[in-house]
């Protein structure tokens, strides 16, 4: 398994090999010992595992919980095609305000990790797009945040040409400068950087 440091400090992208035969394919999108190589210690404990599966044009995020607690990622697409994004939201992070995109299908195997408090939107390519999480944490929605997707300081690559397809609550989520301006970005921490993380 390949694996490459994003433009936001913490988060990381993973290749597996994947084996194609007559019958399909065969990828294992998480690999511990390539995890801890990367990040500098084991996957965190996993408190839940989710997904979701949205029609070409929808667009999820951009999601965030606060620090502390904050709750870490990993993320893979089991199903279709999407572009993946984080987005670092925590004050007083080195690459504060920076984003990077990652193209996830099922075909490839990718998969990307996300620290606590780095934000998480993507955008579905295709339909029948099945995205799914391991988090370090249960969901608890007073925890779970957003930021506008379309925030144009931000200036996400979406996919050109295409209006997209938000939740209310995304519509109507506040740009970066408005969550900062009210106190709602999380703080960035060390501990939550690899080479400071508990081993």
């Amino acid at each position: 398994m390949r694996h490459r440091e994003l433009a936001v400090t913490g988060a990381f992208a993973f290749e597996p090999d994947v084996y194609p035969d007559r019958r399909g394919s065969f990828a294992s999108p998480y690999q511990e010992s390539a995890f801890a190589a990367a990040v500098g210690r084991p996957l965190f404990t996993v408190a839940q595992a989710s997904r979701n599966v949205s029609r070409r044009g929808v667009v999820r995020g951009v999601h965030y919980t606060l620090v502390p607690p904050g709750t870490a990622k990993y993320v893979f697409c089991a199903g279709g095609r999407a572009l993946d994004m984080v987005v670092d939201l925590r004050a007083g992070s080195p690459t504060f305000g920076r984003w990077d995109a990652v193209e996830l299908t099922a075909g490839n195997g990718r998969a990307v990790y996300l620290p606590p408090g780095a934000g998480h939107a993507f955008a579905a390519l295709e339909d029948d797009t099945v995205m799914c999480y391991l988090l370090s944490s249960e969901y608890r929605a007073a925890d779970d945040l957003t930021l506008s997707v379309l925030d144009e300081d931000l200036a996400l690559p979406l996919p050109a040409g295409e209006t997209p397809l938000l939740s209310e609550r995304d519509a109507a989520a506040p740009t970066l400068a408005e969550a900062a301006a009210l106190g709602l970005l999380p703080r960035y921490a060390p501990a939550t950087a690899p080479s400071a993380a508990p081993r």
